[in-house]
């Protein structure tokens, strides 16, 4: 591993110049892994698999009962069998693979990323893209330095529709926009209670714990569950709420905020889940007079105008929602009249792609910043939340103003040799 480390870092730049012409023609197959393939890795899968031109040449998991699973399905749907690793380590030492994309728990997305980097791999990041914020910062300045193409997996980037919302929310269409809330209504049950006991054959669980604190292992963090625990996860707020987070800064145009305030806990289930169920956030911009709030709600609750799952932008002309991934309307006026709307999705794998055959990041429709600054959005949350108290944070050095004990939470403690380094 210290060898590996040491090729990746000083060997980066050649690696990268060797590699950074990604497909040189348009015809030209790109040959894709996707990293963890019990979850999301499934969808990650199938939208490469759909488009043309792009082979899912490799599907690698620790896990070696979900990935025998995972290449049967595959065989059976694409007619031809595919390759399998359990060790992405083995992925990035393929020259042959062009770019991954990195379904694994939150834990291990940055440290992947960064990996993929420095082999020249460009890389499409599941959401949320960072565990912490200094992970945040490290995957901006990895992608910077490899010149490599890295998308976050918020696809409401890719619409079309939410596209022409943002647009229309500079231009004035509910008037001058001030806030903006994200409705995150995921029916989430108890987990239950599980005990410690012996590693399942099969499971490389050193490797599945990666950059994180070890556990004995347990079924209240593998497979799913592990969302629920801060050293793996980060809530449901950075889970679904990414989406929604991210959309909250896309329509206002606002990056990081300086006053947080969180509250939330948990007061349904007694069970595993460290996370809270129900969490209510506020970020303020007082520089730029702007203010989002964030919900999350695990069970029974209301819809808020037809809105579960979304964003709702308030104007002093009207108002709008952003329904799901792929659709909006718009209200205006006190009799809130309906104004422009529009429902009409997009392809985000084939927009990642896009951009690996042209080299240009700014055909990127989440490129990498967006991760960097929708995952933070859900840790500074988190973090005054833990400390149960309002928090003043410097957007120009995303550091906390006078508060070590909130600084010690924007970063963590690293199991060697599964580091996160300072210099990328």
């Amino acid at each position: 591993m210290q060898r590996r480390t040491f090729i990746f870092t000083s060997a980066g730049a050649a690696v990268t110049n060797r590699l950074a012409g990604g497909a040189k023609s348009p015809n030209e197959t790109v040959r894709v892994a996707v990293l963890g393939v019990n979850g999301r890795g499934r969808d990650h899968t199938g939208g490469f698999s759909r488009l043309k031109n792009v082979e899912v040449a490799v599907l690698c998991d620790p896990d070696q009962n979900v990935l025998r699973k995972r290449a049967a399905e595959f065989e059976r749907r694409n007619g031809r069998p595919v390759r399998t690793e359990a060790d992405l380590r083995r992925v990035f030492d393929d020259k042959t693979i062009q770019a991954v994309s990195v379904a694994t728990p939150n834990h291990w997305h940055t440290l992947a990323t960064i990996w993929a980097c420095q082999a020249g791999k460009d890389v499409y990041v599941e959401k949320p893209g960072a565990h912490n914020i200094f992970e945040g910062r490290k995957m901006i300045e990895a992608a910077a330095n490899y010149q490599r193409m890295v998308q976050h997996g918020v696809q409401l980037r890719s619409s079309a529709a939410l596209q022409e919302a943002v647009r229309k929310l500079g231009e004035g269409v509910i008037g001058q926009v001030y806030m903006a809330r994200a409705l995150i209504y995921r029916w989430r049950p108890s987990i239950g209670k599980f005990p410690d006991e012996p590693v399942p054959a099969g499971l490389d669980y050193n490797l599945w714990t990666g950059p994180a604190q070890e556990h004995p292992f347990s079924r209240r963090y593998v497979h799913y569950n592990w969302h629920w625990t801060w050293d793996f996860g980060n809530g449901e707020i950075g889970n679904q709420g990414v989406h929604e987070t991210d959309m909250c800064l896309w329509g206002l145009g606002v990056q990081f905020p300086r006053q947080i305030v969180s509250l939330g806990g948990k007061f349904l289930w007694d069970d595993d889940k460290e996370t809270p169920e129900i969490l209510s956030s506020t970020y303020l911009y007082p520089d730029q007079n702007k203010v989002i709030e964030v919900e999350v709600r695990h069970w029974c609750t209301n819809q808020e105008h037809g809105v579960e799952v979304g964003n709702i932008f308030y104007g002093q002309d009207g108002y709008m929602l952003i329904k799901n991934y792929d659709r909006y309307e718009t209200y205006l006026g006190s009799k809130r009249e309906p104004g422009p709307s529009r429902g009409e999705g997009g392809d985000h794998y084939a927009n990642f792609i896009q951009a690996v055959r042209t080299r240009n990041k700014a055909d990127l429709n989440a490129p990498v910043e967006t991760a960097h600054y929708a995952s933070g959005l859900a840790h500074l949350g988190n973090i005054s939340c833990r400390l149960g108290r309002r928090l003043e944070f410097d957007p120009a050095t995303e550091k906390f103003v006078n508060d070590p004990e909130a600084g010690r939470l924007l970063t963590r403690q690293y199991r060697p040799p599964f580091v996160v380094p300072d210099k990328v």
